[in-house]
């Protein structure tokens, strides 16, 4: 039967630069590292490790690393190990001369595939005012990408987020033939779903980050991508983050209880239930201190609402942090909170990475039972789960783990840390997803 998708397909693809790509892929040495092009919205973003540390895990497995981001971060603070990248990294202004010319180039080549690319993005993106926008926003520089992919020899595209950066993959891939895959997180997955079905119709895998959201891209695609659908964690750097080696203040009984939470000051990471729950905690006696890493655009509001809460002075605002400065303050802490709630406008989060590194450093967690979250953190074994929005419950579970001696603390930290190494180690899981990638390299080949 021929569906709508079916009929969308251009027939024709432009020969030329099929033809380099597959001239290049022949005269490749055997054994040379295959090339694969990072897209991501931004770069280089200091809350978003999970992409870096995958692409140098990805390098260490062989894989040559291209790196093309939708837009340039403008950040003061950056990790080291982000700088080569940067140095690189493809960036693009919003329009220029030579992305005209790409435009002019693809419409007298091909222009059936062209036109018919932007009319998928258009008729695929009505209802979502977001998307529609970005479609044509980004279409004219993801057309420039795919014209620089295929003269520098890229063997597959691989975006990071099931939003913008997935639908640039797609235009690349109808323009150009080369194949790509996505990673769906978080938001991007959860609150709009316009145009998943066409971009996972014409991935050649769709990576999962958990099982939920598995289930939700087959929910919304359909179960005939059952097998093109694979969950692959994101993953941490066991090696980095490392148990503590001597107690901490509280545990030496030198200081107050130690409670960090790492992350953007945004409504979707809950922080002001933190707060609440940390209010609760005083009047209860405990003497808490709450370390905020981080900043965002609700850094205000949680200033106020410290002071309002009469806790401002056991409040402590870090700002933001490279990953080895986050990694000597779990080992300074007594538990790490992720107190993550659904938003007004759908926002939610997948499995926050933070978990995976308070967890490889045998940090106890209290984590929202929210999303994926659950199948990192199992409650009572590898920390504390609790319903989203719930200060109260939120501070009996962190009187629970101030009230244990500190052998029951470290058993559910060693829980945590092992439950990490299995499943969510950065490299383990990287090389799973360059077996993948070396995959579809050897299979377009064949083609």
């Amino acid at each position: 039967m021929t569906t709508i998708l079916d009929r969308e397909k251009p027939v024709t693809k432009d020969a030329n630069l099929r033809e380099d790509r597959a001239a290049r892929q022949e005269a490749q040495p055997a054994g040379q590292a295959t090339k694969i092009a990072y897209i991501m919205s931004r770069f280089p973003k200091i809350t978003e490790t999970f992409i870096l540390y995958e692409m140098l895990a990805m390098e260490e497995q062989g894989v040559q690393v291209e790196v093309y981001p939708l837009r340039r971060e403008r950040t003061s603070v950056v990790h080291p190990e982000a700088k080569p990248y940067v140095a690189r990294a493809h960036f693009l202004p919003h329009f220029s001369w030579p992305i005209l010319r790409s435009q002019l180039r693809f419409l007298a080549r091909q222009p059936r595939t062209y036109l018919s690319t932007l009319w998928t993005l258009l008729r695929a993106n009505l209802g979502s005012r977001r998307y529609l926008a970005g479609a044509i926003f980004y279409f004219p520089k993801a057309v420039h990408f795919a014209e620089q992919m295929a003269q520098q020899g890229i063997d597959h595209v691989h975006a990071h987020f099931a939003s913008h950066p997935a639908m640039v993959a797609f235009v690349i891939h109808r323009l150009t033939g080369i194949s790509y895959s996505f990673t769906a997180h978080g938001s991007d997955l959860h609150r709009d779903q316009h145009m998943l079905r066409e971009k996972v119709a014409e991935a050649a895998f769709v990576v999962a980050i958990s099982q939920y959201n598995r289930a939700l891209i087959l929910e919304k695609s359909g179960d005939q991508f059952q097998d093109k659908v694979l969950v692959i964690h994101c993953g941490v750097d066991t090696a980095v983050f490392q148990p503590r080696e001597e107690a901490t203040p509280f545990e030496r009984g030198e200081g107050p209880f130690s409670v960090a939470c790492v992350g953007t000051l945004h409504e979707v990471k809950g922080q002001k239930y933190l707060l609440q729950a940390c209010r609760i905690l005083q009047e209860r006696g405990i003497q808490v201190h709450c370390h905020l890493v981080g900043d965002g655009p609700d850094q205000a509001m949680l200033e106020a609402e410290a002071k309002r809460l009469g806790i401002q002075e056991q409040v402590h605002f870090h700002g933001r942090r490279t990953r080895e400065e986050i990694a000597q303050l779990l080992r300074r802490v007594d538990v790490l909170a992720t107190p993550s709630v659904p938003t007004r406008s759908g926002r939610r989060e997948g499995i926050p990475v933070v978990l995976m590194e308070a967890m490889a450093s045998a940090v106890p967690v209290v984590a929202s039972r929210l999303s994926g979250i659950p199948e990192l953190v199992e409650n009572r074994v590898s920390g504390l789960l609790v319903p989203p929005g719930d200060a109260q419950a939120l501070a009996d579970a962190l009187a629970q783990l101030h009230d244990q001696d500190a052998e029951s603390r470290w058993a559910l930290g060693r829980a945590g840390r092992e439950k990490v190494v299995q499943e969510f180690d950065v490299h383990r899981n990287s090389a799973a997803l360059a077996r993948y990638f070396l995959a579809n390299r050897q299979g377009s080949a064949d083609r």
